[in-house]
């Protein structure tokens, strides 16, 4: 008997299908599936579902001084089953950031700043003292499956008169764990050249279509060759919308040049989820309609690129032997404006509205279910 039989959910593909979920996996997907079961979510042909949104940019240690939220407010109440703190925490927080996440029904990773302090104040790498290798490395070993990344802000306003140090300290750490590097880019200085020009196959620049001036395109508008060559070497591409770093004249330049992003995150907290102009990371993907991107493009940044960046295995795809962590969401055919962190509104005549999360704890066999308030409001009803 299964656990769950989600029936009649339209893929990205427009295709019709039966999903049967047993002891936190995927074990059939068919066009009809009648088996006996304990739950059945009819989504009536009307509904979509994907793999589980992943996040790969947020800020939700709740006891952070600066960037803060709660990981299921960011999560499975807005259709996410995973999520990524970028940096919020260094090796001095991350006990008590990880016995927090460990109360989330959400999934919750930790790309662990290399700044022991993290985010207690926004100049977490003005002083290289507060780099400490020995306490990161021992953290970094005592929560291998939380700790997943690493993280390092290089702007003007984070790194002081360091420069470009930080990241060279970085990459020296990064080369004992050989885990995925984020690096947040900003005003300069460092110069986004000295920057990428360091970076190697699968580091990660957030904040990749940020208006600033130390931003892809150089002053002639064309695509900065220190870029063009990380490209190359693999250097993943990540939004991180955020209050600050998203244009939609960047983003559309870069797909004038067939530039997309390899991941799509929000850079999500409490100030830019509640006020704008993030709101949710269903808000930033339905950016990207605006900009012309096809919906699997999109839903791909969202589980299956973002699980191979992340390295997250048996999760981003809806395959059988997956985890069962799974989205369902509409596409609502309904005007909405949306605004870029530079004040830029556009319009966008859909929009993708998540209406239920389902998140597999394969460690207890079970399945946690969150009909999102709009589920509720469509009448998403779970039947024994």
């Amino acid at each position: 008997m299964y656990d769950l039989i989600i029936k009649n959910a339209i893929l990205i593909d427009d295709s019709i299908t039966d999903i049967a979920i047993y002891q936190g996996k995927i074990v059939k997907i068919d066009s009809v599936i009648s088996d006996p079961t304990i739950r059945i979510l009819d989504l009536k042909q009307k509904y979509y579902v994907s793999a589980g949104w992943i996040d790969s940019h947020t800020h939700c240690f709740a006891r952070s001084p600066i960037y803060h939220d709660e990981p299921d407010l960011i999560g499975v109440k807005a259709g996410v089953t995973s999520v990524v703190d970028a940096g919020s925490v260094g090796a001095l927080d991350v006990d008590a950031f990880y016995q927090l996440a460990q109360q989330a029904q959400t999934h919750v990773y930790s790309f662990l700043n290399i700044s022991k302090i993290g985010l207690i104040r926004q100049n977490e790498l003005a002083d290289m003292q507060d780099i400490d290798v020995a306490l990161f490395d021992k953290t970094l070993a005592k929560y291998p499956h939380f700790i997943i990344g690493i993280k390092v802000r290089m702007s003007r306003s984070v790194v002081g008169e360091n420069g470009i140090l930080p990241l060279i300290k970085a990459k020296e750490m990064q080369k004992k764990t050989g885990l995925p590097l984020m690096i947040h880019v900003g005003n300069n200085p460092p110069e986004l050249d000295e920057i990428a020009d360091l970076l190697t196959k699968g580091d990660i620049i957030t904040h990749c279509f940020n208006g600033k001036p130390n931003q892809i395109f150089d002053k002639q508008n064309n695509l900065r060759d220190s870029i063009k060559r990380a490209i190359e070497r693999g250097v993943i591409l990540d939004i991180g919308h955020g209050g600050e770093s998203f244009s939609f004249a960047v983003a559309e330049r870069a797909k004038c040049l067939d530039i997309y992003p390899n991941t799509i995150s929000s850079d999500i907290y409490s100030k830019n989820r509640l006020q704008g102009p993030v709101f949710s990371l269903a808000n930033v993907m339905t950016k990207f309609i605006c900009l012309g991107y096809s919906r699997k493009r999109i839903l791909d940044s969202v589980t299956q690129n973002a699980a191979q960046v992340l390295r997250l295995k048996n999760k981003g795809k809806l395959t059988v032997g997956y985890d069962a962590d799974l989205t369902v969401f509409d596409i609502k055919q309904q005007a909405i404006e949306l605004a870029d962190s530079d004040g830029e509104v556009r319009q966008s005549h859909e929009q993708f509205v998540p209406l239920a999360s389902i998140v597999a704890d394969t460690t207890k066999h079970s399945l946690y279910i969150e009909i999102t308030e709009e589920g509720s409001k469509n009448a998403l009803r779970i039947s024994n």
